[in-house]
């Protein structure tokens, strides 16, 4: 019977889980709610990891049964606490054996997919925000990624809520007109003002509502209007200090060293991609700013691959293949 891996990328929006055999062929990927256990709680979690990976199996068109290697990659899961935790999901969802089960936060399966194993940074701009690298003796540095109360800077939540903040302090005329007042109004459904503090407060707005406004910061940023485009100005920004902060405790600073930038947010703006650009190699002249040559769920996947001694250049060929196709498809 030919061996199968499994790989898991999840995130504060959706769950991805993605088959592989050993030569690196992607059988069946599927889709899930959010994972990260932060948000949702580990249960839910749990039933939505169980749902991609059952989609997973349906796409494979293969009887589910017990991986011979599997790697979690969530947001949100950098203790041992957290991790014990995931472990012990993924036991009694009985999706690999104990000794070939990889768990680890979602920079790590976004480096090892961007850049198909090497060393080097990978940036994530998404529902929320984190830097990781390695260097080439195997040290890791990881800065960001504590949070929506206390970080995530230059996320989609950071994105949401500062336009937030922006809209009502135009309102009150503290602050510059903007366009973003009457945008963030529309979209949380609020007639009047005066309303809005019952809609953020009573009613309730959850991290992930906030994120969701971040399309709209770009588009009135798109526009012209100066306040959402400070507010995308200063994200950048923030998001490059992540990089400068990863890069100076790895000592990669007067190096040539590969940075790859992944997340929703981030793919969804060329004016983002260039700002981000610009800021990177002001503080990291030597930096090759590439695109990612696998997902983070193919990334999962080597790293599976890889505890089974099965990751070759002739597999990860056959995933870089495989990642085309997905990504022309759609599947």
């Amino acid at each position: 019977m030919s061996q199968l891996v499994l790989g898991i990328d999840g995130g504060g929006t959706k769950t991805l889980a993605a088959i592989c055999n050993s030569s690196g062929q992607v059988l069946g990927v599927g889709r899930g709610g959010a994972s990260n256990i932060d948000d949702v709680g580990l249960e839910t979690a749990s039933q939505n990891i169980q749902r991609a990976v059952a989609g997973a199996w349906q796409r494979a068109n293969l009887e589910p049964r017990a991986f011979d290697a599997a790697f979690l990659g969530l947001a949100g899961i950098v203790s041992a606490r957290d991790r014990a935790l995931v472990r012990g999901l993924a036991t009694k969802l009985e999706l690999t054996a104990p000794e070939r089960l990889g768990v680890d936060h979602d920079c790590k399966i976004a480096l090892a997919g961007g850049l198909s194993g090497r060393a080097g940074i990978v940036l994530i701009a998404g529902t929320g925000s984190s830097c990781y690298g390695v260097n080439a003796a195997g040290d890791s540095w990881r800065a960001g990624g504590w949070g929506s109360l206390i970080s995530d800077e230059g996320s989609a939540y950071f994105l949401g809520r500062e336009s937030l903040i922006a809209s009502v302090r135009a309102l009150d005329g503290r602050g510059p007109d903007t366009k973003l007042a009457a945008v963030m109004l529309e979209r949380l459904g609020v007639q009047h003002p005066d309303d809005l503090l019952h809609r953020i407060y009573v009613t309730g707005l959850s991290r992930l509502e906030i994120a969701s406004l971040a399309p709209f910061v770009l588009e009135v940023a798109n526009g012209g209007d100066a306040v959402a485009l400070s507010i995308l100005e200063c994200g950048c920004v923030l998001l490059a200090e992540c990089v400068k902060a990863v890069a100076k405790n790895l000592q990669l600073e007067r190096q040539s060293c590969e940075v790859v930038a992944v997340g929703g947010l981030y793919n969804a703006s060329e004016w983002l991609q260039q700002k981000l650009r610009q800021q990177i190699l002001g503080f990291l002249p030597g930096a090759q700013i590439t695109q990612p040559e696998l997902s983070p769920v193919l990334g999962a996947c080597l790293l599976s691959l890889e505890m089974l001694s099965a990751s070759t250049p002739a597999t990860l060929a056959n995933l870089k293949l495989e990642n085309s196709r997905i990504e022309r498809d759609g599947t």
